[in-house]
């Protein structure tokens, strides 16, 4: 009992208890991409993540008069807002991201990647992203990264 004691008021061992870890931020990695050009590859070595194909939403692509903006401009959003399918989608994978964020920070994960595709990676993937991260920002824990592999090559 008496080495109980001890133990119990070793200024040692209470400063260790006392010290609290800093937790790690979890990245969460988010891409906008072309099914033309390939996945993105994940840096962080754990094998990918999530890929949703938005493929199947409306297209504003197809349409002259948005050919050269991109899902971050205004009249592409307004497009892609006024059809319910994308708010559904949209409203779909933020839960599911969320579920798996919780998760993963619980169990002490490090890194998530996210990486939307369409046909082109200018105009929907763009948005998605874009909408994906401005819901994550600022939740506890977690950095975003956003990465429009598309936008970029084009810039470069």
């Amino acid at each position: 009992m008496d080495a109980f004691r001890n133990m119990l008021s070793s200024e040692k061992l209470q400063r260790i208890s006392s010290e609290t870890p800093q937790p790690q931020k979890m990245v969460v990695r988010i891409f906008s991409f072309s099914f033309h050009q390939g996945l993105p590859k994940d840096e962080s070595g754990n094998g990918g993540g999530f890929v949703f194909d938005l493929r199947s939403l409306p297209n504003p692509g197809r349409e002259e008069r948005y050919k050269n903006l991109t899902g971050k401009d205004s009249p592409v959003i307004d497009y892609l807002t006024q059809h319910e399918v994308v708010h559904q989608y949209l409203a779909n994978v933020t839960s599911l991201v969320d579920a798996s964020v919780s998760n993963y920070q619980s169990r002490g994960f490090k890194d998530l990647m996210v990486s939307f595709g369409c046909t082109g990676g200018r105009h929907r993937s763009v948005y998605f992203a874009e909408q994906l991260a401005k819901h994550l920002r600022g939740r506890n824990g977690v950095e975003v990264v956003v990465e429009h592999v598309v936008l970029e090559k084009a810039r470069q």
